[in-house]
């Protein structure tokens, strides 16, 4: 095994013994499973067939709660680095490593893998959940890309968050801006007329377009497309998030 090898997997373990010894940080992934698969089980048992907009729309009865558990997942991408922004660490971990690019991947991969696990949990539980006490289609190509999206939009989530925070190098700025964008400004402004236009092509409102069974005729872009509209801004933060990194004087 070659030392630059051994470098990087040293990094990744110290970034993975920081994620299961700080309690905000393991507890935010598990929150967003629980919100997500839970809220969305609890709204179809309370439905079930009898609300016409979760029948003819499977997609927004299934991804009901993550509505909700984005937030905790928002949160956790942005706790990933603020954290250490917030408390000055972010200088020790820099010293420690001294090519920043390597922390910043590791950061990266920590966040991509765990995000991977709460969207494969999150969507198996909602599919699940929402089966139980509704009827819908299981098998058609819908419910293919509704499945696949939902497992890929927390991993796209928690990078962008990520990435924004190492650009703002402040845990409360991104919280402040972050937050209440996907959670509350995102979804309203999106029934405005004529700012929906613009709101649709934000990270969040493109990927979960890619939720949905049917298309929506105000959407000026497909379902696939809306998720690689999200990839890209994902990208886009991840690699302004690593200048920003590269730059940074601790």
């Amino acid at each position: 095994m070659s030392t630059s090898t051994a470098l990087g997997g040293n990094v990744l373990r110290a970034e993975r013994i920081k994620l299961t010894t700080l309690r905000s940080l393991w507890l935010t992934p598990l929150l967003s499973v629980l919100l997500t698969a839970g809220l969305g089980t609890a709204v179809a048992a309370a439905i079930g067939d009898e609300d016409p907009t979760l029948t003819d729309a499977p997609g927004t009865g299934i991804h009901y709660g993550l509505n909700f558990g984005q937030a905790a997942l928002a949160c956790f991408g942005i706790l990933l680095i603020g954290q250490e922004f917030n408390t000055r660490m972010i200088g020790v971990s820099l010293t420690a490593v001294p090519r920043r690019g390597r922390l910043y991947a590791a950061k990266l991969a920590l966040g991509t893998l765990t995000a991977l696990g709460v969207g494969l949990l999150a969507t198996a539980g909602s599919f699940a959940g929402y089966a139980a006490f509704a009827s819908g289609d299981w098998d058609g190509p819908a419910f293919a890309r509704s499945a696949t999206a939902g497992v890929l939009y927390p991993v796209l989530l928690v990078v962008l968050c990520l990435g924004l925070t190492a650009m703002l190098r402040s845990l409360t700025a991104a919280m402040g801006l972050l937050v209440p964008t996907v959670f509350l400004l995102s979804p309203l402004l999106g029934g405005v007329p004529g700012v929906r236009d613009v709101v649709q092509f934000l990270p969040d409102r493109a990927g979960q377009y890619a939720l949905h069974y049917a298309d929506d005729p105000k959407t000026a872009y497909g379902h696939w497309t809306g998720l690689l509209i999200m990839a890209l801004w994902a990208g886009a933060a991840a690699y302004g998030g690593l200048r920003s990194i590269r730059r940074y004087e601790a």
